[in-house]
C-alpha cells in the first residue's frame, strides 16, 4: 500500500465531499471541483475525513497515493485557491487588464489577448510587469501559467520574456568580441 494513499484526507469546516460513485465533488468557499477516478477503488467519507482504498492487484499502489493526492489538492483549492505570479522582464513589455482580459505588450506587432478560463482571476501590479493567475483547479492554473509563458519565454542573452516569479533564468556570456576578447 501506498504511505501517501494510506492518510485520510481531512476535510475542513464549510468543505464537503459527496461521492457519486467513482466521482468525487468537493464544495467550499472558493468553488466546486469535480473529478472521476478509477471505478475499481474505494472511496468513503467518515467522521469529516475522505479514506482511500484499494484492491489486492498489482499496480494499483501508485494510483492510491496519486489519487489521495488529486483529492487533497481539491480540497486545498476549494479552501485557499491556488496562486501562480509571473514577471515580464523587457524594455515596452508589459501587462494590464482589459476588463477580465489579460492583455500582454510583448514586442510583438501586435497585443496578446488572454481569456480566463472559468474559475480563472488575473491580477496585475502597479508596475505592470508582475502578474499573477489565481483559482481553485491546480492543474488548470499552472496550465494557464505556462501557456502565457509560451508567448514569450526568456530568452537566455538579456533576459527578456515572462518568466515565474523567483525562476533563475540561466544567462549566457554572448559573442566574444563583444565580451572584451580582442
Amino acid at each position: 500500500m501506498s504511505r501517501i494513499g494510506k492518510m485520510p484526507v481531512k476535510l475542513p469546516a464549510g468543505v464537503t465531499a459527496k461521492l457519486e460513485g467513482s466521482t468525487v465533488t468537493v464544495k467550499g468557499p472558493k468553488g466546486e471541483l469535480r473529478q472521476t477516478f478509477d471505478p475499481n477503488l474505494t472511496l468513503q467519507v467518515k467522521d469529516g475525513q475522505l479514506l482511500v482504498g484499494v484492491p489486492d492487484a498489482p499496480g494499483y499502489d501508485a494510483l492510491h497515493g496519486l489519487t489521495r493526492a488529486l483529492i487533497q489538492n481539491m480540497v486545498i483549492g476549494v479552501t485557499d485557491g491556488y496562486k501562480r505570479a509571473l514577471e515580464i522582464e523587457g524594455v515596452g513589455y508589459r501587462a494590464e487588464l482589459q476588463g477580465t482580459n489579460l492583455v500582454l505588450s510583448l514586442g510583438l506587432s501586435h497585443q496578446v489577448t488572454v481569456e480566463p478560463p472559468k474559475g480563472i482571476t488575473f491580477t496585475v501590479d502597479k508596475s505592470q510587469r508582475l502578474f499573477t493567475i489565481e483559482g481553485a483547479d491546480k492543474q488548470v492554473v499552472g496550465e494557464v501559467a505556462a501557456k502565457i509563458r509560451g508567448y514569450r519565454p526568456p530568452e537566455p542573452y538579456k533576459g527578456k520574456g515572462i518568466h515565474y516569479q523567483g525562476e533563475k533564468v540561466r544567462r549566457k556570456a554572448g559573442k566574444a568580441g563583444k565580451v572584451g576578447a580582442k
